[in-house]
């Protein structure tokens, strides 16, 4: 009834005591002195008695409540427990099923990079292998391009007779061009070209002469028909005893005669490299000791050559160095020995006479060598060339000719002059400065070379 008027329910201690005060004040007020005294009493007793329901309805209200808490606790603790064993087993599960799904992954990975690295060789071997091949490619393009294109034998006669072709055959092009029909005038014009080309005049009247007898059997009346006609008899003038220079037999001796600055010593050095190519052992004479570094230029083109050298000092007796070298060459077995001489003046008898006594020496000493006795002459010397060839011989037996520079000069027909007029085969040509620029003369090919 109290905790009704008051509406203190179930509440603290503290409350019930403050709320009952403030209730007694209002009433003494409305009630007389006894009436409050009463409730006082009353009040007191109702506070004893309620303070005690108090404590108990705390006390069980507390307890109900632990009791709740703990029920409520109780079932979610499991239930949370369930829950977090379910959710550890599935994240178990899920890990379990992670690492079978990395293991995968981590093989499926090293297969992968297994597979990469395989590719990586295989791309290491190509690149390496294109590397190479381009590296290879690279150094042949540059020994190509250091080295050039080898030409052959009949370019490089050509190249050598250009200016030659252009002082013969196109001046001849040019004269039968000019003419509708074959007579006397284009003769003459032909036999004018032949002479300014250093044919000579012996030589060019007879090669007019066996034109005009081929034109008057064959009846030509085509100027172009000419050319060819021309162009057989100078082949058929270059080609008789058209021999080769022959070093086959072993032991060879070669001797070089000439006047000075005709180029024996160059050609000298360009046999001897020719000799050394094919395996022969080569050995090489300094018999000119009396011009001014002849024998230094001798010993440079034997060091080039890698071949040995005899000489003595300058101003010695030519003889005595080329008894030398037949003596060393007799101890060594060398295969060919080539001797250079002293260069003299064609017109001066005394110093051909004695070039004499070197091939006394040489025919005395060395009976068993092939011998072979090669005047060199210079081309642009023109007719003068023929006058050599025509002294020289008159003083040893030449054997051959080596006709040098045709390259420098457009009066190539010296060639036909000295052939026909000294009555010797030429079987050396220089149509430059190279090693193989040295040829062996082929009267065809040297008449096609011209007539191309």
């Amino acid at each position: 009834m109290f905790k009704k008027l008051f509406g203190f329910g179930k509440k603290k201690k503290e409350e019930i005591q403050e709320e009952p005060v403030e209730e007694l004040e209002v009433k003494e007020t409305e009630e007389d002195s006894k009436n409050v005294e009463d409730s006082k009493e009353e009040v007191k007793s109702d506070l004893e008695n309620d303070e005690d329901n108090s404590e108990y309805d705390s006390q069980k209200e507390r307890e109900e409540v632990e009791i709740l808490e703990e029920d409520e606790i109780e079932p979610n603790t499991t239930e949370e427990t369930k829950n977090e064993e379910a959710v550890s087993q599935e994240i178990s599960e899920e890990q379990i099923e992670t690492k079978e799904e990395a293991k995968e992954e981590i093989a499926e990975i090293e297969e992968i990079k297994a597979e990469d690295i395989e590719t990586q060789e295989k791309q290491d071997g190509i690149e390496e292998s294109e590397d190479t091949v381009e590296n290879q490619i690279d150094d042949e393009v540059e020994e190509e391009e250091e080295k050039p294109k080898k030409v052959s034998l009949f370019d490089r006669l050509k190249q050598g007779l250009t200016k030659a072709k252009q002082g013969i055959t196109d001046r001849i092009d040019e004269v039968l061009k000019a003419y509708t029909k074959v007579d006397e005038e284009l003769l003459e014009d032909l036999e004018e070209v032949l002479i300014t080309a250093d044919v000579g005049v012996n030589t060019t009247m007879d090669i007019i002469e066996k034109l005009e007898d081929v034109i008057r059997t064959k009846k030509i009346t085509d100027p172009q028909d000419v050319r060819e006609e021309l162009k057989l008899i100078i082949e058929d003038i270059l080609s008789k005893d058209d021999t080769k220079l022959d070093v086959s037999h072993s032991p060879t001796i070669i001797l070089m005669v000439g006047v000075n600055g005709v180029g024996k010593t160059t050609t000298i050095g360009k046999l001897a490299h020719r000799y050394k190519s094919e395996g022969k052992k080569v050995l090489l004479a300094a018999g000119d000791t009396f011009r001014a570094a002849a024998i230094d230029q001798l010993e440079v083109w034997a060091n080039r050559c890698n071949v040995d050298i005899i000489k003595h000092q300058e101003g010695a007796d030519p003889g005595a160095v080329i008894f030398d070298a037949i003596k060393a060459s007799k101890a060594r077995g060398v295969d060919v020995l080539i001797c250079d001489t002293a260069g003299r003046l064609h017109n001066k008898s005394n110093l051909m006479n004695e070039l004499g006594k070197v091939f006394k020496i040489v025919d005395r000493e060395y009976p068993e060598a092939k011998k072979e006795v090669l005047l060199v002459v210079d081309a642009t010397t023109g007719q003068n060339a023929v006058s050599q060839a025509k002294s020289f011989k008159e003083v040893c037996d030449i054997t051959g000719l080596a006709l040098t520079k045709l390259d420098g000069t457009a009066k190539g027909g010296v060639i036909l002059a000295v052939k026909s007029e000294v009555d010797v085969p030429v079987k050396l040509i220089g149509v430059g400065e190279k090693m193989e620029d040295l040829q062996d003369f082929d009267s065809k090919s040297f008449v096609d070379a011209l007539f191309s």
